[in-house]
């Protein structure tokens, strides 16, 4: 029987000085995988509060937004449908370690950090969370995490 510490880990060489990368199996999800999840999470369920909104007496004023016409509420619903899902779905997904939502998130991120960049400085707390997104899912315990799956 081998107890926690027989086990390889990401810095098993002699005295802990060489990272051993390759036999190391993570078993726990990182803590940055599980934020990013969180923050996608939340970014779909806010996605998700537009489109209900959106069928308020506020809808007019949603549509012409986020199409430029008042009278496109079904359009504004739809894409803030879409986006809840562009958000929602990597999130359930990262947690359970598929490698796609990963990407996909990363992908999202990217496309956050393009269209806050282009709305700058209105968009400063959007930009800020997508990058922090980006970083998350970037970082080496997230990779490690999904490459030995």
């Amino acid at each position: 029987m081998t107890e926690r510490g027989d086990e390889p880990g990401p810095y098993s060489g002699l005295f802990g000085s060489v990272p051993d990368s390759y036999g190391y199996r993570p078993a726990v999800r990182p803590k940055q995988v599980t934020i990013a999840a969180v923050i996608s999470g939340g970014l779909g369920a806010l996605c998700m509060l537009l489109a209900v909104l959106t069928l308020t007496s506020a809808g007019g004023q949603i549509s012409e937004v986020l199409t430029g016409s008042r009278g496109n509420t079904p359009v504004a619903v739809a894409a803030a449908l879409v986006c809840a899902l562009i958000y929602l779905v990597p999130a359930i997904y990262v947690r359970k370690r598929y490698a796609w939502a990963r990407y996909v998130l990363i992908a999202v991120a990217a496309m956050g950090i393009a269209g806050g960049l282009m709305a700058l400085p209105a968009s400063l707390l959007g930009l800020a969370i997508h990058v922090a997104l980006l970083i998350l899912m970037l970082q080496r315990p997230t990779k490690l995490w999904f490459q030995h799956r």
